[in-house]
């Protein structure tokens, strides 16, 4: 392998082109020399076209949100809240627990098997939240993404 010596600049140096609005030792506008050079004023921007504002509101999701959220909290603290407190009073009141109900069961599977009927009242509640508030307002925002979907596919 042989080592060939070059030249440390192997081409001429770079003229500057009269037509290009900066010099090529400037990267941005030049500076102001003299302060009553006056300055080139910026070009303006493109005009942009501005799409028609949507029909559904953002107000709207934030109402379907809340309401799905509240939904969610009351029916799943309905059971949670039951269970926990199942398992305080199995904890802390084993007396309680243990105690004789109706006909000698003790209070503490009676309100184990109760666990069932709350789960169910729990999933009731849940449904009839998500009939009454939560899906007549899911219903509203897609009509409404469905007319907008039609007015934009007609552009």
């Amino acid at each position: 392998m042989s080592y060939e010596p070059s030249p440390s600049y192997p081409y001429p140096p770079r003229q500057p082109n009269p037509t290009h609005p900066y010099p090529a030792h400037q990267p941005g506008p030049p500076h102001l020399t003299y302060p009553w050079q006056p300055q080139q004023p910026a070009p303006e921007p493109a005009p942009r076209r501005t799409p028609p504002p949507a029909l559904g509101n953002h107000s709207d999701l934030r109402i379907l949100r809340s309401a799905s959220r509240w939904q969610r909290r009351v029916a799943g603290l309905t059971a949670l809240g039951y269970f926990s407190l199942f398992l305080i009073l199995s904890a802390f009141a084993p007396s309680f627990m243990t105690s004789r109900a109706v006909d000698g069961l003790p209070t503490g599977l009676l309100l184990a098997l109760a666990q069932l009927p709350v789960t169910w009242l729990a999933i009731a509640l849940y449904e009839h939240t998500a009939r009454r508030y939560v899906d007549p307002l899911a219903d509203r925002i897609r009509r409404l993404a469905e007319v907008d979907a039609r007015r934009e596919a007609g552009r």
